[in-house]
């Protein structure tokens, strides 16, 4: 799988290298139909798409209607992007990005998802899906007792292109985030409190939801009778350098409102070095702690790797390893690359993605990509 700054480099040493024709459109104009009569208007579709697992986004200017919504919702940024990207990803097996274009969510509204998010009320919050509390005197134990389960509601839609060029919604995804540990306050200023949610519990509870979402989708215009791919994500702590993972999905056709069987996903971001990834992954943990000390006998300025490896079904599909160095000249920086692009070809095997940044302070100074099945890699120093 190409990376996404892999590409952009790539785009960049192309728009450097000759001069562009701007007679001819990369793009092309179509009508976005996914608008009432009254509101229709043109969009955008870019030519190209980064890469066969890629989907080329509709561009117009209808952003998400619930934007801003999971920044407030979701506390942990890499929760955030795998949440959204994850979702994609699910998603390409349900709508082909040969044939399907995507757009941002456009019918769950900011005001929609924040009442669906609220704790259940009859008077002040009826619509919400989180669970009651019914007051006691032990407020801390009331919230522990009816953690708010649900944080988030992501909604994508994917879009097929008629021989007239009009854009028609054919099919949208749903990602429902879950907390795996609640963290709340009783009062304003006060101390957090934190309350573990087992996955089973988590599971059974996104159940329950799922069916009361599709629902309430089922009943919002436009979504009537449109298929639905709905997947569960399990939210990491706040404070994890890992993004959590996707632990179910399923599909609902278009002529259904019923929520059928899970298909179980077995999928994880494991942080390295770590305990639990010498536990869990030992030959990779391994790999990775050679490479580190193959690194400090070579350059003592540098504080440790970090890597954060992707599995699914228990094995290796993309690995990221950050490395943090500082350095006092170019020709120090190109040696260090040079090496660390060595021990890639010699130390690590090519069945998985492999990215590897160097970076001094806040700036990254040099990439190196290899993608899975390649015998060679990309890398480039940044100036």
């Amino acid at each position: 799988m190409k990376q996404g700054r892999y590409v952009l480099l790539i785009f960049i040493l192309l728009l450097t290298a000759c001069a562009p024709d701007f007679g001819q459109s990369p793009e092309e104009t179509v009508i976005d139909e996914n608008q009432d009569e009254t509101q229709q208007e043109t969009a955008i579709i870019p030519k190209y798409n980064l890469s066969e697992e890629n989907y080329r986004v509709l561009i117009d200017s209808n952003l998400s209607k619930a934007r801003g919504v999971i920044t407030n919702q979701i506390a942990n940024r890499v929760d955030i992007d795998e949440l959204e990207e994850g979702l994609r990803r699910h998603s390409t097996e349900v709508y082909d990005p040969e044939s399907y274009y995507f757009q941002e969510g456009q019918y769950l509204t900011e005001d929609i998802l924040y009442s669906w998010l609220e704790r259940y009320d009859e008077e002040t919050d009826p619509l919400g899906l989180n669970p009651e509390i019914n007051g006691t005197e032990n407020p801390v134990e009331d919230e522990k007792a009816n953690p708010k389960y649900l944080s988030h509601i992501l909604e994508q839609n994917y879009l097929t292109k008629s021989e007239d060029d009009v854009m028609e919604l054919a099919g949208i995804s749903i990602g429902i985030a879950m907390k795996s540990v609640y963290r709340f306050q009783t009062e304003i200023g006060g101390p957090y409190y934190y309350e573990n949610i087992p996955e089973n519990e988590m599971m059974k509870e996104a159940n329950e939801l799922a069916g009361e979402i599709v629902a309430r989708i089922r009943q919002t215009e436009g979504l009537g009778d449109v298929p639905i791919m709905l997947a569960i994500y399990r939210e990491a702590s706040q404070s994890s350098l890992v993004p959590g993972n996707f632990v179910a999905k399923t599909n609902i056709p278009g002529d259904s409102s019923s929520v059928g069987d899970w298909q179980e996903l077995n999928e994880e971001y494991v942080l390295f070095p770590s305990e639990s990834g010498q536990n869990t992954y030992p030959e990779t943990w391994a790999t990775i702690v050679d490479f580190e000390a193959d690194i400090s006998n070579y350059f003592p300025n540098y504080v440790s790797v970090i890597g954060k490896g992707f599995f699914r079904d228990g094995q290796l599909n993309n690995l990221t390893i950050d490395i943090p160095v500082s350095f006092y000249g170019k020709a120090e920086l190109i040696g260090f690359t040079q090496y660390v692009y060595g021990l890639v070809i010699s130390a690590f095997p090519n069945d998985f993605n492999l990215e590897i940044n160097i970076t001094s302070g806040d700036k990254v100074e040099a990439l190196i990509v290899r993608d899975a099945g390649a015998e060679e890699g990309f890398v480039h120093i940044y100036n």
